[in-house]
């Protein structure tokens, strides 16, 4: 592919930047050694590699869900500021 002045122009239509005669200029050569980089990794021999979708592998580390008794009504509300009729009282929803 050719990196020329009017890629540049197209690539920035693209992305809605207006860049001046001067920026297309400056950003040609640019765009040339970025993708030339890329294409130095087109050749790099994966064949014996695993793909790597995270860095570090992941776990599900949980905990075996076991029944226990749970509060009492009077512990639960022990903190609760307001409360009626054995429920914590919130503010009114309109």
């Amino acid at each position: 592919m050719e990196i020329n002045e009017e890629l540049v122009r197209k690539v920035a239509s693209l992305a809605r930047l207006n860049l001046t005669d001067e920026e297309v200029k400056k950003f040609t050569p640019q765009l040339k050694d970025i993708l030339n980089a890329f294409s130095h990794l087109d050749r790099v021999n994966t064949d014996n590699t695993d793909p790597s979708f995270q860095p570090i592998p992941i776990r599900n580390n949980t905990r075996h869900d076991e029944p226990h008794a749970s509060l009492s009504q009077e512990i639960a509300l022990k903190n609760a500021h307001h409360t009626k009729d054995g429920y914590i009282k919130g503010p009114r929803a309109v």
